[in-house]
């Protein structure tokens, strides 16, 4: 018999999968339900259980993990569940949301008498449960570390605080550095393509750029910026804004002139254009950041 503590896993998709197989073969008891219950045949093959409603897997076990789509979809499965069985249940929530549907849910949850932490777990299905995973948890920090050994199973756990929606402002803030970095390498290597070029050529040079922005060096720019808006102060007397509004005119240009899709460069240039604009012309590039904050763009 396992001395591991039982463990209901809500949602099979790529990831929810990923983590009721890492239970399993950590030991863990694992009752696991999907609204496709044949998600959960190779599950079951490892010694899974198959709660046969949401109300059945939760009165399971006292550590409920949910990954569905959105929080949307976790209210209409655990929402219908039967009342009772939330009444002491830790309800550790790793799906994606806004950080006001996370309260939202916190306060629902508490009304129903369970426990809620709320994560966003920061690496793809594959990288579950190695060295590189970590996730970030709000909300009830006597639940979490209640169930800390084994959340620890997937990933390096990041308390960022009781609020749970911190854990996803911080989970929607890091998805937006990784889509955003590959999107603008995406869309570069689009300009290569353009002109005959193979992309290998360009992947060197941009892997020494990602390397290199968070060195303490002449190009760690991601040390450079974070100081400066620490600071509140942004000198640009070697790399002055209204340069670089040029710059990004002239890659929003190149990208028209070579038949490259335009949304991304364009929507640097505007943004450069309008934090210069605003009287930052003579400060550093990090001064966008006080247009970024201030005001959406129109």
């Amino acid at each position: 018999m396992s001395t591991r503590e039982p463990v209901t896993v809500i949602g099979l998709g790529v990831m929810g999968a990923k983590m009721a197989g890492i239970f399993i073969d950590a030991g863990h008891p694992t009752t696991v339900w999907n609204r496709t219950a044949s998600k959960a045949d190779r599950l079951m093959e490892r010694g899974a259980t198959l709660a046969a409603s949401p109300t059945e897997a939760l009165r399971a076990a006292r550590l409920a993990v949910v990954s569905l789509v959105d929080y949307r979809a976790t209210h209409d499965v655990i929402g219908a569940a039967d009342p009772a069985a939330l009444r002491d249940l830790v309800l550790v929530n790793l799906s994606s949301h806004t950080p006001e549907q996370l309260r939202g849910a916190a306060r629902w949850a508490a009304g129903h008498g369970a426990r809620f932490v709320a994560g966003g777990i920061m690496v793809p299905p594959p990288a579950i449960g190695g060295p590189a995973a970590y996730t970030f948890y709000g909300g009830d920090r006597d639940a979490l570390d209640a169930h800390r050994e084994t959340l620890a199973r997937l990933s390096r756990i990041d308390w960022m605080g009781t609020d749970p929606g911190l854990a996803m402002i911080y989970y929607q803030a890091m998805l937006h550095v990784f889509t955003a970095s590959l999107t603008s390498y995406m869309h570069s290597v689009a300009l290569l393509r353009a002109a005959g070029q193979r992309v290998e050529r360009l992947f060197p040079y941009a892997s020494e750029l990602f390397a290199g922005m968070s060195q303490d060096s002449p190009v760690g720019y991601l040390r450079e910026v974070t100081a400066e808006i620490e600071a509140g102060s942004y000198p640009g007397e070697e790399n002055d804004l209204a340069m670089q509004v040029v710059g990004a005119e002239h890659v929003a240009e190149t990208m028209r002139e070579a038949g490259v899709a335009t949304a991304l460069s364009a929507a640097v240039h505007h943004l450069f254009a309008k934090a210069e604009a605003e009287g930052h012309a003579a400060e550093s590039v990090s001064s966008v950041f006080e247009t970024l904050r201030a005001t959406a763009l129109q």
